[in-house]
């Protein structure tokens, strides 16, 4: 019987694999959050719409109260201007 080494790639295979998993193992990727300039508009329109809500709430009450009162001379001048500054 004749016993050389031959072959010995063959006696650990995973030798490898476990080298690749100790290298992975060390990068550790963190979590990054970017928020769009979209993203930060919306944002402030967001809080815009809820004061004119409220602003618009506020009207709906005055209304229904009877006690809301159109000046007359500024819609005039928001009409002129409006029309012929435009």
């Amino acid at each position: 019987m004749k016993i050389n080494q031959t072959n010995l790639t063959g006696i650990n295979p995973y030798k490898k694999q476990i080298n690749k998993l100790a290298s992975t193992e060390k990068t550790v990727k963190t979590d990054k959050v970017e928020i769009s300039s979209a993203a930060k508009q919306l944002q402030e329109t967001s809080a815009v719409t809820v004061a004119r809500q409220e602003k618009v709430e506020a009207l709906k009450q005055q209304v229904q109260n009877g006690t809301y009162k159109v000046d007359a001379d500024k819609v005039a001048k928001s009409i002129l201007n409006y029309y012929f500054e435009a």
